[in-house]
């Protein structure tokens, strides 16, 4: 009878998380655990699958074939842990949790979140709100709302990084650029200011000279996706959600900048959550951290 390996959950756990955050660092923090026993725990790993899993790659890590192999195991492996724990104690928890998301999360995740949390939590009731960032974080400062995700912190007290994820330019697939006309500006869309994607754009084609206009303006992401469509302009966002008919465009096919990598943030009203808020944010950072995989 062969004498199958069991893989430690906490393990793999920590493995998956240092890819999705893109640092050990980082997931060292979210687990509680220092760097030196994430490194352990990676080496325990490696000696449990006979395989090297991760190499360099300049100063950072990149996974081996087997790496790439196991993380994907190591995803179903955990969700489905996750799920039978939630299955069983799911009927003792009860309460009321409001959560905030930005629109892009709301169109393309909320549906997977909220259907994954009434299966395990029928219980437990939910009001989710859905506007601006800004306004998400006020509204959890001041506790109109459990937690939100966001792209700007603001000086809240209780903010956890969940990813870094790189901004892009979006265009429509017909994208031809502009005409380098003296005085041809690129044309933007965009929301007002401040904005955790519109400044930072703005920023990078100030340092690449750039000329450049606001073309459209809207309070409203479908409003932005509308008006990029049409061909009035650029806008900057994430891959996250895209529409049908626009795509991330290649800087330098298009002569424009490089752009940083957006911040998204979990802000919770308090340090010390309550049963139901601490569920739904177990579930909305497991969604979150399948999606990325893809973005």
């Amino acid at each position: 009878m062969t004498i199958r390996t069991n893989l430690d959950t906490s393990v793999l756990r920590s493995f998956v998380l240092g890819f999705e955050l893109g640092s050990f660092a980082i997931a060292s923090e979210r687990v509680g655990r220092s760097q030196s026993t994430i490194s352990a725990q990676l080496r325990k790993l490696e000696e449990q699958v006979g395989q090297r899993l991760v190499k360099k790659a300049g100063r950072s890590l990149a996974l081996t074939d087997a790496g790439e192999t196991l993380l994907s195991y190591a995803r179903r492996i955990l969700a489905l842990n996750d799920e039978a724990l939630d299955a069983i104690r799911g009927s003792e928890v009860e309460g009321w949790v409001r959560l905030g998301l930005p629109q892009d999360f709301a169109e393309a995740w909320l549906p997977e979140v909220l259907g994954r949390f009434k299966r395990a939590h029928p219980r437990i009731r939910t009001e989710v709100r859905v506007e601006g960032a800004g306004t998400l974080v006020e509204k959890t400062m001041c506790g109109e709302l459990d937690l939100c995700l966001s792209w700007v912190s603001q000086g809240a007290p209780h903010v956890e990084l969940v990813a870094e994820i790189p901004m892009v330019w979006v265009g429509p697939h017909d994208w031809t650029g502009i005409v380098p006309k003296a005085g041809e500006a690129l044309p933007l869309v965009a929301f007002e200011a401040p904005c955790a994607f519109r400044d930072p754009a703005i920023a990078a084609l100030d340092r690449s000279g750039v000329p450049w206009h606001i073309a459209f303006s809207s309070p409203s992401l479908a409003g932005l996706w509308a008006a990029t469509k049409a061909g009035l302009g650029l806008t900057m966002r994430t891959r996250i959600g895209l529409p049908d008919g626009l795509i991330a465009l290649d800087p330098a096919a298009h002569s424009l900048p490089n752009l940083p990598k957006a911040s998204l943030v979990l802000v919770k009203a308090n340090k010390d959550q309550g049963a139901a808020a601490s569920v739904l944010t177990d579930i909305l950072l497991g969604v979150i951290g399948d999606k990325l995989v893809t973005v």
